[in-house]
């Protein structure tokens, strides 16, 4: 599926369409969620510092948005000791009064792809449940994070749908108004979703997030990937005229040429759709591996909360954090734009957008 190529499902479709909408994460924000760090699988040989590095994300989040940590049992404790020695200064504090632990169990940390996705739907919220199996099946078990989807929107005292679909809350990139954003090799992967055409695909999205257009990437990918092309790597909006692309920071890069074919064709649908969006390069840091492996760091994994803050993920490269944190904050003007520490977190294969989902506020009725 080429980028070429556009769904765009408004007006005659005869797909029955409830009235939904996805909105975007520069949109109020009531909460975010996150799922406290504890299987030592995810980061080989190196989860020393790895649920401080939380505690710090955890905290800079609560300086504007409420947090929800899932953290069950033991982890409940760990969690409370570590958030009272943490801040996202790094300097001792009590636990931010914000910041509230769930008795959800999980298997791992990565809530965007295992949590609901959050729509408007007349006058309220709601929340899509997604069928996860751990990326294609690549790690077992998962049960746990499968399971933890409706109790998120059972804790929040939301209505629940189970779509009958196999995908991941980081596959998805929206603009607020039925554009979005997607990666053909992700969510047309037959691991996840086998049999299943970019057409029912298209309208699935429009039943269950109100998605008429849809934009299919199909570039290559930073090394160190393993969720098959999720979006939230590759590229976001910042607004509705403006999308930042994840590119190399020079062709000497291995993988300069797969990422620019992404930028290319994002482009290229940025001029073509309507109205028309803007399409920026966000150069990655330095390919980094760990213990032999490559790791994959991108300024994109960014988390939006509301219209008035970013956090970015920074690498521990000063020269490409800078320049990374300065093109998003000349992008969005008025908006505080801080950097939180991921080189830790990123060798788990993830960074701020993986480990958080965002809970919008519910829709504003007239």
């Amino acid at each position: 599926m080429s980028l070429g190529v556009t769904h765009s499902l408004a007006g005659g479709n005869d797909v029955s369409r409830p009235p939904r909408r996805f909105p975007a994460q520069w949109e109020p924000c009531d909460a975010v969620w996150l799922a406290w760090p504890h299987n030592l699988e995810t980061w080989p040989g190196h989860f020393e510092g790895i649920p401080e590095a939380f505690g710090v994300f955890a905290h800079a989040i609560a300086e504007s948005t409420p947090v929800k940590i899932l953290a069950s049992g033991h982890l409940a404790d760990q969690c409370r000791r570590v958030l009272q020695v943490t801040s996202s200064s790094g300097t001792s504090r009590p636990s931010a009064r914000d910041i509230e632990i769930v008795d959800i169990p999980t298997n791992d940390c990565w809530i965007r792809d295992f949590g609901p996705t959050f729509v408007h739907e007349g006058d309220r919220l709601l929340a899509v449940n997604w069928h996860f199996n751990a990326w294609g099946g690549k790690y077992e078990p998962h049960d746990l994070d499968q399971a933890a989807g409706a109790k998120i929107a059972r804790s929040a005292g939301l209505r629940c749908l189970k779509a009958e679909l196999t995908l991941e809350g980081g596959a998805l990139e929206t603009d607020g108004s039925g554009r979005l954003l997607v990666h053909s090799a992700c969510v047309l992967d037959d691991n996840r979703n086998p049999g299943v055409s970019a057409q029912q695909l298209a309208e699935r999205f429009y039943q269950y997030l109100g998605i008429d257009e849809i934009a299919w990437v199909d570039g290559g990918l930073i090394p160190g990937d393993d969720t098959d092309g999720h979006i939230d790597q590759i590229a976001r909006f910042v607004d509705r005229e403006n999308v930042v692309v994840a590119v190399a920071e020079s062709e000497d890069v291995p993988f300069a040429e797969a990422l620019e074919a992404n930028f290319r064709q994002i482009r290229l649908w940025a001029k073509q759709t309507s109205p028309e969006v803007t399409a920026h390069r966000l150069p990655v840091p330095p390919p980094r591996t760990v213990d032999g492996h490559s790791v994959p760091q991108s300024y994109c994994n960014f988390l939006r909360l509301g219209p008035d803050r970013i956090l970015i993920p920074t690498f521990a490269h000063a020269a490409s954090d800078e320049r990374a944190i300065g093109i998003l904050q000349e992008l969005c003007p008025g908006v505080e734009v801080q950097g939180v520490p991921c080189e830790k977190i990123a060798w788990g294969l993830g960074a701020l957008h993986c480990a958080s989902c965002h809970q919008p506020a519910p829709p504003i009725v007239a």
